[in-house]
């Protein structure tokens, strides 16, 4: 499969799919589908991205020698929202190296506390800081605060994540 042509022709969950069956635990062709993402071409890098997703949902492993880059892209505020958005989803599903965890925190909670984000940038970006929190007595304080300042105005996906990190107990 040429995973360009295949982005190019058509934007379906049935494509993304196929494309995440074809990459499958396959590191270089991981390593193309990533490439295209970090290409820059909008239309290439959103559908990328969705199949990174789910790449990464079924072998997090591939995502290991990207992930500075991928941490790095949720702060690049002339990245389209759908790069964000596709990262921060993405990051739900892989283990973050100790070195990078406090700047993946960091850029989550600044894209969450940002109401210019869309919500699904927002909602994502509050399930990785709400994973990386919840080992940390004063992050989960923290990231209390400033989604309880948040709650009034929130969307119903924010709300939704906004319990869970509400709940959660400070480790001992």
């Amino acid at each position: 499969m040429n995973l360009r042509e295949a982005l190019e022709t058509e934007h379906s969950k049935l494509r993304t799919m196929e494309i995440v069956d074809y990459v499958g635990d396959n590191g270089e062709r991981f390593a193309e589908l990533i490439g295209i993402f970090f290409g820059g071409e909008y239309r290439l890098a959103q559908r990328a991205g969705w199949s990174l997703t789910y790449c990464a949902e079924r072998h997090p492993e591939l995502v290991a020698p990207y992930i500075y880059r991928l941490v790095d892209l949720l702060q690049e505020k002339q990245a389209h929202n759908a790069v964000r958005r596709n990262v921060a989803r993405l990051l739900q599903f892989v283990e973050i190296p100790e070195k990078l965890i406090g700047k993946a925190y960091s850029h989550c909670v600044e894209l969450f506390d940002d109401q210019a984000e869309p919500i699904a940038v927002r909602v994502f970006a509050l399930e990785v800081a709400t994973q990386i929190a919840i080992h940390e007595p004063e992050l989960i304080n923290e990231l209390q605060m400033i989604v309880k300042k948040h709650l009034p105005h929130a969307s119903a996906g924010i709300r939704s994540r906004a319990r869970k990190i509400l709940s959660a107990k400070s480790p001992k």
